[in-house]
């Protein structure tokens, strides 16, 4: 009778155990990869009029099957991003990520700065207020990495490069500080071996009447595509999606801006490269006078 009752309990041990066993793997396999979103208005979306639903991230995260926060904020700065790691929302997504979406710097030149940045580049042919800007941002962003890194040891983080939406004399002078600014990133990367990977959104965003929006500053529909395949393929070389092809659940729709707010920078540059005519004539004359 023992005997029997001996096997009896084995066998009950031997099907719980296999329950369970089929139970954590069931649990395992319906974990999916966490992909979060941080920076600026261009991980928000604000390009677009419904940016919830057809920003890169929402594209990436649709395609590749993915868990997925945005936690990008319009007008935020390199030090915003810092004073947002403090968050308890944002420190919980970040804890949770197993790949992280940066893109942070533009707005270090736009807010406050970007008028006289343009009027040093372009009339002054002076970069020194550029790269005062440059050595802030590289000083945060080691900051914000070394935040990250503190919460999340393991995440992939991927940052983003800044594109030009602007042409003509404005597009050459924004070129100036924009390139200052990507070579940062690429310092970074080089200097801190392994701890990002770089999606070059530059080199994919250079069609200016069709991957900016009406403001001339943020992706369109297409420019966000445009993103999520350049995010897309980053994560296929590193193994963590295979597909290429982004899924559109939801079409994206363009804000709509009336042509004069995009004309005004198009103006400022004019006048700028005027003033730079002027300065340019008047040293001349100083050198042929010897003075």
């Amino acid at each position: 009778m023992r005997n029997g009752l001996k096997k009896i309990t084995a066998v009950f041990l031997c099907i719980f155990m296999l329950a369970c066993s089929f139970g954590t793997a069931a649990t395992a396999q319906d974990e999916k990869p966490f992909y979060l979103v941080l920076g600026d208005s261009i991980g928000f979306g604000s390009g677009l009029k419904n940016s919830r639903e057809a920003v890169y991230g929402k594209i990436v995260a649709d395609t590749n099957g993915y868990d997925y926060a945005n936690d990008a904020i319009p007008g935020h700065t390199t030090q915003n991003l810092l004073s947002r790691l403090e968050n308890e929302t944002v420190v919980n997504h970040v804890k949770q990520a197993d790949i992280i979406s940066i893109t942070i710097g533009g707005n270090n030149f736009l807010l406050g700065n970007i008028a006289k940045v343009l009027f040093d580049v372009i009339v002054m042919e002076d970069t020194a207020s550029a790269e005062k800007i440059i050595d802030g941002f590289y000083a945060d962003y080691c900051k914000i990495i070394e935040k990250i890194r503190s919460l999340n040891p393991d995440a992939v983080i991927l940052m983003q490069t800044l594109y030009n939406p602007q042409t003509e004399y404005i597009g050459e002078a924004y070129q100036v500080s924009i390139n200052m600014l990507n070579d940062a990133i690429r310092r970074y990367a080089d200097e801190h071996k392994g701890e990002i990977e770089i999606v070059d959104v530059a080199a994919v965003l250079t069609d200016s009447e069709k991957d900016f929006a009406a403001d001339r500053i943020h992706p369109s529909v297409e420019g966000n595509e445009k993103i999520a395949v350049a995010v897309l393929k980053k994560l296929a070389e590193l193994g963590l999606g295979d597909k290429t092809e982004p899924v559109i659940t939801t079409k994206g729709v363009d804000i709509e801006l009336p042509a004069s707010f995009s004309g005004g920078m198009a103006f400022y540059g004019e006048v700028l490269h005027f003033l730079a005519g002027i300065r340019l004539a008047f040293m001349s004359v100083l050198v042929v006078f010897g003075f």
